[in-house]
């Protein structure tokens, strides 16, 4: 009989990439940028039918929690939590796994960040599924890993090792053996990567049973196994989380435990996927004319090309002999920037008034 499946929910972040959209109280995935939803609304709604939302713990920080709670309404209050301080993804695993565990030490238990797209919900729960299932067979951890499209060095890579095969089950030769995780590669060494075709990106969407990731913590992370086991107990876990999660160590999970681990398998994602990394990326989903402008809104261009515009209220813009720009219009901000800047945005944000910020 497969075991309960607990989902746990990042949903974290600073709120720079996107600005001036974006605030530190309102990151990417509390912002409507690809639908009438936001990514987080959508990544609730993504598990609906496999995780019910009583067994969902969404994961934020002080700065947003009330803009959490205010868009997801309708989602148990209880079932969302604020870090109190910033501790990097190894302690905000560790707390998720503290909550599953003090409602059930043997679940198996997804870790998803809020703020992916991702269209095709039947193949995601698909192959959700054969990762918890494999996790529960196994007792290894799981990555959840997305083919490549392109040699992107803004992404770290998982290389795959010999395939996993499984009796009475067709896996279609998806799963594989984790040879070992690759930090985010400069662009010539991403080329060999997706010439070898054997490297995938990690997505940091992992599954494993309880058991198996309180194991990890154990031989790599003992203070935060520490941490973990003294959340387990209900009665201690608000007392806990306030007095110890700001002294945990700063550290990602990759680096804490996924890197260190040597049982650790890679199922390749059925499903389509866009980390939407900056408004380049974004622009791929808006409306293009035939110079090559990318709007959100309707456009007036004369002799320009190749802009990426967005406006908050849907107003008409014009252009008139300007190439390359990312225009973003907000009820109290406007920014104008040349595309091929749009990962240095966030070297703004410190220089902004902080109401802005």
């Amino acid at each position: 009989m497969a075991k309960p499946i607990y989902a746990l929910i990042l949903a974290g972040g600073s709120g720079e990439r996107f600005w001036p959209l974006s605030r530190r109280a309102r990151p990417k995935q509390l912002l409507r940028l690809v639908s009438k939803e936001t990514l987080l609304e959508e990544t609730v709604a993504r598990l609906a039918g496999l995780v019910p939302r009583e067994r969902i713990l969404i994961l934020t920080n002080t700065e947003q929690e009330a803009a959490v709670r205010k868009l997801l309404a309708d989602f148990p209050g209880e079932n969302v939590l604020a870090e109190p301080a910033k501790r990097d993804t190894a302690a905000a695993v560790a707390l998720g796994t503290g909550w599953v565990a003090a409602h059930d030490h043997a679940a198996t238990m997804a870790v998803l960040p809020a703020d992916h797209v991702i269209t095709n919900r039947a193949a995601f729960q698909e192959t959700l599924a054969l990762a918890a299932e494999t996790a529960e067979e196994t007792g290894e951890l799981v990555a959840i890993g997305i083919k490549p499209t392109w040699a992107c060095p803004g992404f770290g890579y998982i290389e795959q090792g010999e395939p996993v095969h499984f009796r009475n089950r067709s896996d279609k030769g998806s799963i594989h053996r984790v040879r070992c995780f690759r930090e985010k590669p400069n662009p010539d060494l991403a080329e060999s990567f997706l010439r070898k075709g054997n490297f995938r990106w990690n997505a940091g969407m992992f599954v494993w049973s309880v058991p198996t990731v309180l194991s990890e913590f154990n031989r790599h992370a003992p203070e935060l196994a520490d941490f973990i086991s003294q959340l387990r107990d209900p009665k201690n876990f608000e007392k806990v989380l306030r007095e110890r999660f700001s002294k945990l160590p700063r550290i990602s999970f990759d680096y804490a435990i996924m890197e260190k681990a040597d049982r650790v398998l890679v199922v390749e994602a059925s499903f389509d996927w866009d980390d939407i990394g900056s408004w380049r990326a974004v622009s791929n989903y808006f409306k293009n004319d035939e110079q090559g402008n990318a709007a959100n809104c309707a456009i007036t261009a004369v002799d320009s090309t190749n802009n990426i515009i967005f406006d908050q209220n849907g107003t008409t813009i014009a252009l008139l002999g300007v190439h390359n720009l990312i225009v973003v219009r907000t009820n109290d901000a406007i920014l104008v920037c040349h595309r091929h800047q749009a990962e240095k945005i966030k070297n703004l944000i410190g220089k902004l008034p902080s109401e802005l910020q």
